[in-house]
Parts: C-alpha cells; sequence; structure tokens
C-alpha cells in the first residue's frame, strides 16, 4: 500500500476550513437549519432520524445561538469527507500526485463547499457514506473483518438517514452481479449486518412503534416533487461536484471495470447505475448518490494523476481544478451580496441559496400584523412550513407562540384551546377558512430584494374564531413534503 502523503490534504483542509469560517455567516439560516433548532431531542422524528438536529443543538450549546455556530460541524464534516476519500485514494495505490488531485479537487468542488456552508442531513450522510465505502474496500481487498467497521459506521448513520441502506443494497446487487460473490458469504459481512441492526436499533424502534413515518414522508415527498427529482436527477450528476472534474469521476468508474487489480471492487463503478435506477425510481433527491460520486471520483484520481505525468498535462488538469473551484465559489457560498444575487442565475443554480434570504425581514412583517392586534388578544401563529416557524420562533422574541402542521412540528401542536385568533403564515385562506368564524389577508411576505423563495409573496392573513376545538381541528393542518 502506498503512503498517506498528509501534506496536501492537511492543507487543503486548512484552506478549506478558512474558507469555510469566513463566509459561513454569509445571508442567513438555512430553512432547514432554523427547522433544526425547533426540534426536540428524540430518538427519531417522522421525518428524519436524530441525529443531525442534536449535533446542531450541541453547537449552539457551545458556541452560541448564531448561524455560524450552527454550520461549525458542517466545516468538520467536509474536512473528515476530504480526509476519507484521500484514504480511499491510497487503498486503491493511489501516490502523491493522486492524493494531492483528491485533496484539493475535494476540498472545492461545489458539493464540499455548498454542504460544508450549511448543516445539513446531506451533510453528515456524506461522512457517513464516504467511511463505508473506505472500509467495505478494506473488507473487499484486505481483510473481510472491516464489514464490521462498515456495519458500525452504518448503524450509527441510521441515526442520521436511511438512505445508507439505499448503499449498501446497491453495492450487494453489484457483487451479486460482478463479483467477488463469495464476500456476501462472509460471516464477517453478516456479522456486520446484525451490527449495524443492533447499533441503530433504538431509530429503528421508534420507526416501528410509530408506523415507519420516514416511509410516509417518502411517498409525500414522491408525490410532490418526484418528478421534479427524476427530470433533475441526471443532469445533476455532472455539476455536484463541477462540470471540470466530470472526466476524473468517469476515469474512475472505468478504471475499476477494466483494472485487473481493481477486480475486487469493480462493484463500485455497477452499483452506481444501480443507485441511480433506485433513485430515479422513487423520486429521490438528485444528489442522493454523492457519497458513492464522491469515491468514484477518488477512484478517478488514480488514472488522472498517471496521465498528468507531463508538464502541459499537469498544467492542464491543474487549471482544471482551479476553473471548478472558481465557478463552485461563486455558486455555492455567500460571494454575492443578498441584495444583488437576485439577479443573477445562483438562485435557480442553488436552490439553498434563496432558502437562506429574507428571514429577519418577513418576522418583521409578521410582527407588524401581530402589534397591529386589540390589546389583550388571546392570539397565536400558524405557519405554512418549518422554515417559517423556524424563523420566527429565531427572531420573532415578542410574538405568540408559534405552531405548524409541517412535519414533526405538527406532533408539537396542538394550540392552547384559549387561542381565538390566529395569525396565518403562508397558509391558503382559501383552505383554512373553512376551520374559522371569519378569516382576512393583511400583509404579503415580502423579502426586500427581489429573491423568490417559497415564502415570498405568501399571504399573512388573521382568523378569528375556531369554529371547533384545537383538538378537533388541529389534525386539519398536518401535511408532509
Amino acid at each position: 500500500m502506498r503512503p498517506l502523503f498528509r501534506l496536501h490534504p492537511a492543507l487543503a483542509s486548512l484552506v478549506l476550513t478558512a474558507v469555510l469560517a469566513a463566509t459561513n455567516a454569509g445571508y442567513d439560516y438555512h430553512r432547514d437549519e432554523l427547522y433544526f433548532r425547533m426540534l426536540e431531542p428524540a430518538w427519531g422524528h417522522v421525518d428524519q432520524p436524530p441525529l443531525t438536529p442534536l449535533i446542531g443543538k450541541a453547537a449552539i450549546a457551545l458556541f452560541g445561538d448564531t448561524v455560524w455556530a450552527m454550520r461549525v460541524p458542517a466545516v468538520l464534516c467536509m474536512v473528515a469527507v476530504l480526509w476519507l476519500a484521500v484514504l480511499t485514494v491510497r487503498e486503491l495505490g493511489g501516490g502523491k500526485a493522486a492524493q494531492a488531485l483528491c485533496a484539493w479537487g475535494l476540498a472545492f468542488a461545489g458539493v464540499a463547499l455548498a454542504f460544508g456552508h450549511l448543516l445539513s442531513t446531506a451533510t453528515v450522510d456524506l461522512v457517513v457514506w464516504a467511511a463505508v465505502l473506505l472500509f467495505a474496500i478494506r473488507a473487499l481487498t484486505r481483510d473481510a473483518r472491516w464489514w464490521l467497521a462498515v456495519g458500525a459506521v452504518t448503524g450509527v448513520g441510521l441515526y442520521n438517514k436511511h438512505l445508507v441502506v439505499l448503499l449498501l443494497l446497491s453495492v450487494a446487487v453489484a457483487l451479486l452481479a460482478v463479483g467477488p460473490r463469495r464476500a456476501l458469504a462472509s460471516k464477517w459481512l453478516w456479522a456486520g449486518v446484525a451490527l449495524a441492526l443492533v447499533v441503530g436499533s433504538p431509530n429503528l424502534i421508534y420507526q416501528a412503534v410509530n408506523g415507519w413515518p420516514q416511509l410516509e414522508m417518502a411517498s409525500a415527498i414522491n408525490e410532490t416533487d418526484g418528478a421534479e427529482n427524476r427530470i433533475l436527477l441526471l443532469p445533476f450528476q455532472f455539476v455536484l461536484l463541477g462540470t471540470f472534474l466530470v472526466p476524473v469521476w468517469i476515469a474512475g468508474i472505468v478504471a475499476l471495470l477494466r483494472r485487473p487489480q481493481w477486480r475486487p471492487v469493480r462493484a463500485l463503478a455497477v452499483a452506481y447505475p444501480i443507485l441511480l435506477v433506485v433513485t430515479l425510481a422513487t423520486g429521490g433527491q438528485f444528489y442522493y448518490p454523492m457519497g458513492l460520486l464522491i469515491a468514484l471520483y477518488a477512484a478517478g484520481c488514480v488514472p488522472v494523476a498517471a496521465w498528468a505525468a507531463s508538464r502541459g498535462r499537469r498544467v492542464l488538469l491543474v487549471a482544471a481544478v482551479g476553473l471548478n473551484t472558481a465557478v463552485s465559489a461563486v455558486v455555492a457560498l455567500p460571494l454575492i451580496p443578498a441584495e444583488s444575487v437576485g439577479e443573477t442565475p445562483v438562485p435557480a443554480m442553488n436552490s439553498s441559496v434563496p432558502d437562506q434570504i429574507g428571514w429577519q425581514a418577513y418576522t418583521d412583517q409578521v410582527q407588524a400584523v401581530y402589534d397591529g392586534l386589540p390589546a389583550g388578544t388571546e392570539a397565536i401563529v400558524i405557519t405554512a412550513n418549518y422554515g417559517e416557524a423556524g424563523a420566527l420562533d429565531r427572531f420573532g422574541e415578542d410574538l405568540p407562540p408559534v405552531y405548524s402542521g409541517h412535519n414533526q412540528l405538527h406532533e408539537y401542536g396542538p394550540p392552547t384551546e384559549a387561542a381565538d385568533t390566529v395569525i396565518t403564515v403562508g397558509l391558503p385562506l382559501a383552505r383554512v377558512s373553512r376551520y374559522f368564524d371569519s378569516c382576512e389577508a393583511v400583509a404579503v411576505l415580502d423579502n426586500g430584494i427581489g429573491v423568490e423563495n417559497e415564502e415570498q409573496g405568501r399571504t399573512v392573513g388573521v382568523c378569528q374564531g375556531p369554529n371547533g376545538t384545537w383538538e378537533e381541528l388541529w389534525p386539519a393542518f398536518q401535511h408532509y413534503s
């Protein structure tokens, strides 16, 4: 096995950390981060396992209740992914040049900057997938006992997302198709499966006891976003790491299929299209295969570094990494002022950007509606989604209690029966007016800088006189997405 050349990944980690730390307070919270702040500690939630929200709360406890603090774990996750990818390169026989290409190319690829800039379940999942794939390679090429490490990481990963199961099933089908099939009969592999189930059992038990709500959640996503996700899946595979790095991971697929010495791990190349088909069939998000794509990129660094042995080719490769870095930084990081970003194509290219815009302005507008109510009014706020609820919870210090029927937040209701006036945020009044004596639109949300997002232009209403108890009405507000 080649030695680990630590200089390049160490320097790339330091530069990546510095860049993310300097920019992470740009714009505002992402809607998912605002949601994580509101979630109560539990073994599971209806829409996701508990790990990422707990990590976010731990960061707040350690560093303060700020957007920058919330994103410290995201930076650490991306550094971990970078090192795991470099270790994968070494595992496949890559030397100094291949490890350097992996470190610097991945550090400033689109995925590292986008998911290192904000805390999301996908951010943490990248670490899980990168570790699972590294240990699986070791199990297939060195010692089958590494399947125990795969199982342990998978068990922990089940507390973040259950998508790691799709990765392992894809690899299993690929092993069955192209071998080595004997790996599937290994006692260590099945011991790893058992270990994953034991480690992840509390969350799995939560899901079973509560009727597998994440399956209902997946069905809701497929129904509402499935068609769009299917359209975006294949094109976005070519931009996840950045367009200029596409030849590297394609070279990884080709090398895994053709190199005799990589025959024990060629199933990884076959697992990728299998995972794409599963994602396409289920209407999953286009970034779901991203962790496997990073492993393919790591594999590609080995033949590409060998190809770039001449000075001219090295210059071409360095230029490609540099261009990829520049494009990824503009798209993924808050380098364009919020006041101007709406005039650029960036919000359309990176959907997380508009989800970080306007929360304070929206809160101020809801606060103005509340301030206009008669003194002594027993009011509450009900929002259409968890982003709005999270923003009002974070910034609306003088607002009445905030509720939402969206995902896990529905479980935190119903509101108090004393509430006879409801400020609705983003809810269609035509739909909710049937539950009240009267409903009136009183304001329209506007971030003031022309950035189109889910809140922009939505109605703020005031509804009075609920026509039943909140215990009776609250189920009607529940929705998954």
